[in-house]
């Protein structure tokens, strides 16, 4: 039944981020990529307050099913950028900079890295 919770959130987010990413174009321009930026702090912010909220000491009930349709699968359907964002809040909070960092520095370096081989892949 989680995955009913998760496909439910994850149709809602996409459809949210698709309008999100239209009215940023609209309304800043196209020269940067500003819907992506807003629709990855918004959804990072999101992620974040549940995960707080709803968490073993926080003042929101959450049920496995609620934490699966808003954090895997609303804010996975809006943005995969939360989940990276709170990994490593996580890893930083619990006294692992050192991961935190390399964790950064290896999603950046090789999901470029990732878009690029299948960008080369694309062409054919």
């Amino acid at each position: 039944m989680p995955y009913a919770w998760v496909a439910l959130g994850g149709a809602m987010g996409s459809v949210a981020r698709a309008w999100l990413s239209t009215m940023a174009g609209a309304w800043l321009g196209n020269a940067f990529p500003w819907g992506t930026l807003v629709i990855n702090i918004a959804g990072s912010a999101v992620i974040g307050w549940y995960a707080v909220a709803g968490g073993e000491h926080g003042w929101l009930t959450a049920t496995d099913s609620s934490r699966a349709f808003v954090m895997a699968g609303l804010c996975g359907g809006f943005t995969t950028f939360s989940a990276f964002s709170l990994q490593t809040l996580t890893l930083f909070q619990t006294g692992q900079a050192g991961r935190a960092v390399a964790y950064i520095g290896a999603s950046v370096a090789l999901c470029l890295l990732g878009v690029w081989l299948g960008a080369i892949l694309g062409r054919g």
